[in-house]
């Protein structure tokens, strides 16, 4: 789950923009902390359920006792928990996650073929570098369904949610006025960074040149087609 939190905000009255102070976002310390709690809590709930197992030199951690004295340092240890600001600003934090929330698991482009094997796709291997990065796998029509759906919701799931300033609701209004007391550039007319982004990757792309496709007519199933006129 990802999360954009603004820096800021408007004044009860909407006469000025709030900003918050430097670093107001997460201090480290804290992060470490609250993370090294949740995760000791988690742990100690798994072995008290008996999903955890031992063996070798840590089978006496099966012990209850033996465990709690063994968790009892790590609640006094300082953990290190790595934040760093993104290296390309803000505009690559967004870049990054409209690829997650403006586009479908695996685009057209990257299916190579169906046959008898399987479905044949295109992947990027980040561990690699140079040319051998773009590689291909074949999988059963099953397994290729499969992995596909798990990036389709459950039914009743929103995939993006929106609140405070970008509420539904007065979305446009706030949003008007926070560029105004920020001294910002409106948007080009007509055109939001939600239509921007999606408009960027065409639905439809030609499997043999690449170049998006232009969709000149839809047939709607109950629609029947005309056939062509007599000679």
């Amino acid at each position: 789950m990802h999360g954009i939190v603004p820096g800021g905000g408007l004044a009860p009255d909407g006469s000025r923009w709030i900003a918050c102070r430097p670093g107001f976002f997460l201090p480290v310390r804290v992060l470490s902390r609250l993370f090294r709690q949740r995760f000791l809590e988690e742990l100690q709930r798994l072995h008290d359920g008996g999903k955890l197992r031992f063996f070798g030199e840590h089978a006496a951690l099966a012990d209850a006792a033996a465990f709690k004295a063994w968790v009892t340092p790590l609640r006094e240890c300082e953990w290190v928990v790595y934040a760093t600001r993104p290296f390309a600003g803000p505009q690559a934090v967004l870049a990054y996650l409209s690829r997650y929330t403006h586009r479908v698991a695996i685009s057209n482009s990257r299916l190579l073929a169906m046959d008898e094997r399987g479905v044949t796709f295109r992947w990027k291997d980040y561990r690699a570098k140079g040319k051998t990065r773009h590689k291909a796998m074949t999988l059963s029509p099953e397994e290729f369904m499969r992995r596909f759906l798990l990036h389709v919701l459950p039914g009743g799931f929103h995939w993006i949610r929106h609140y405070g300033l970008l509420a539904n609701s007065n979305r446009r209004d706030n949003l008007a006025l926070a560029r105004e007391l920020l001294h910002a550039a409106p948007p080009t007319p007509g055109e939001s960074a939600d239509d921007a982004s999606v408009a960027s990757t065409p639905t439809f792309v030609c499997a043999h040149c690449g170049h998006a496709m232009v969709v000149l007519q839809i047939f709607l199933r109950d629609n029947s087609i005309r056939a062509p006129p007599a000679p």
